[in-house]
């Protein structure tokens, strides 16, 4: 622009020197002129300011503030120390059972009922099952009804609460009564291998949770039926052909009855597969967020993360029956006869087997977590991806609040978070957003807080 200027001001002195040239050919001589000419530096051209991801993360983060801030940090730190003392009390638990003997008059009542070694253990793990439940019932009530409802997060009444804590309570017998028996069988077969066997056997539980939940269990606990007929379920739909999920229908399910929590999946593997939002989250949630968390899930199947995390757990179970495996021998090796339980195939040494998985898992909190973590990460970058909905997913991530410290410190997201914060995961969404601004969609898109 400054070289067109000057060269406009050179060709104008040019065209007014031939001008004045001719004129003093015709008229002659004249007297100088003393008119002065002012210079006037132009405007600069305005432009849009850059757009900055890491502005527009902080922006997003400070809609959430005050005392709604206060309650969601307040809340999820809360759940360091419930990690903290549900080890300790599980422990505390079991430590009862075997120094008072407890647990050892449970295997002679079970002794007394058949001499079948088998069928001995099924009949001492429904006593086991139930009189724990009993036993961690006061913190049961704390953590999952007294402690929701302070926070604002239950929806239910003590009495429906408790109706389902009934069916979880089946649940776990029903689990215990045919896992229990199958580990001791490989303890009393494999003997000093038993542990190679006991994680394999918890591995293949896993698969069989993982394909039945979603058709038998879960309904146990809510209502699910076809969203019906509109745009949104056509996108999703749209969304889940595009990306080769076998699916011809989308599942609502009533999980507002316990409380507001926004929530979706697509779960189940060999042909259980199945798309579900909740009802918080399509009365809360806009058409995009909706989509934007969908992608997400979408993302869990299409990369394998079922198999993934089956694979890592599996991994898991392995090291934590090899730490099993010795931890009782060094434990029963001094108290053994103090709980009258020598042998690791012994049924009344089932509490000491239990505390230390409690312990094995707490101390691997870190590395659980990460495992799940890095894999909600991968789903984050698939489902923006496939939806392109960066603001949805943010503001979304902003509606997850009310239950999930939105910016932890680093070592603190590390340890105790087993999804991504919402700081590290609106950053994911700005960031991406950086580098598709000049997209047509995004263009046309909502504008990031800046």
């Amino acid at each position: 622009m400054n070289k067109i200027l000057r060269l406009i001001a050179l060709m104008a002195v040019f065209l007014a020197a031939g001008r004045g040239v001719a004129f003093a050919q015709q008229a002659g001589p004249s007297a100088a002129p003393t008119s002065s000419i002012e210079a006037h530096t132009l405007p600069a051209i305005a432009t849009s300011a850059p757009f900055d991801a890491q502005r527009a993360t902080n922006a997003y983060l400070r809609q959430v503030s005050g005392k709604a801030r206060a309650n969601s940090d307040a809340y999820f730190e809360g759940g360091y120390v419930m990690l903290f003392v549900d080890a300790l009390y599980a422990v505390i638990v079991a430590s009862l059972l075997l120094w008072f003997k407890i647990s050892a008059r449970m295997r002679d009542f079970a002794q007394a009922q058949t001499r079948s070694r088998f069928w001995q253990v099924p009949i001492y793990v429904a006593q086991y099952v139930l009189l724990t439940a009993v036993m961690t019932l006061p913190l049961t009530i704390y953590e999952g009804f007294i402690r929701e409802k302070f926070y604002g997060l239950m929806n239910q009444t003590f009495l429906a609460w408790s109706m389902d804590q009934t069916i979880q309570l089946g649940i776990s017998l029903v689990a215990a009564l045919v896992v229990v028996p199958l580990i001791y069988a490989a303890i009393r077969r494999a003997q000093r291998n038993w542990w190679i066997w006991g994680a394999a056997i918890a591995t293949v539980f896993l698969v069989v949770a993982i394909v039945i939940s979603p058709v038998f269990i879960a309904p146990l606990f809510n209502h699910y039926s076809p969203l019906p007929q509109s745009p949104l379920k056509a996108d999703i739909l749209s969304l889940a052909r595009a990306n080769g999920i076998p699916a011809d229908n989308v599942y609502l399910v009533d999980a507002s009855r316990q409380s507001d929590r926004i929530s979706a999946n697509v779960s189940g593997i060999l042909g259980t597969t199945r798309v579900t939002l909740n009802d918080n989250l399509l009365h809360k949630g806009t058409h995009d967020e909706i989509l934007a968390v969908l992608g997400h899930e979408m993302g869990h199947y299409v990369l394998d993360h079922a198999f993934r995390l089956l694979m890592l757990n599996a991994l898991v179970f392995l090291a934590a029956f090899a730490f099993i495996n010795w931890g009782f021998g060094a434990l029963t090796d001094f108290f053994g006869g103090s709980w009258d339980v020598r042998t690791i195939d012994d049924p009344a040494g089932l509490p000491v087997l239990s505390a230390l998985a409690t312990i094995f898992f707490l101390v691997m909190t870190p590395v659980t977590n990460t495992i799940t973590r890095t894999t909600e990460i991968q789903a984050d970058m698939f489902g923006i991806n496939a939806a392109r909905k960066p603001d949805a997913f943010a503001t979304v991530v902003l509606k997850l609040s009310n239950y999930r410290k939105l910016d932890p410190g680093p070592w603190e997201e590390a340890i105790f978070y087993d999804h991504p914060s919402g700081r590290t995961r609106i950053w994911e969404m700005m960031r991406w957003k950086a580098e598709h601004l000049n997209d047509p969609d995004i263009k046309a898109g909502p504008v990031s807080p800046q």
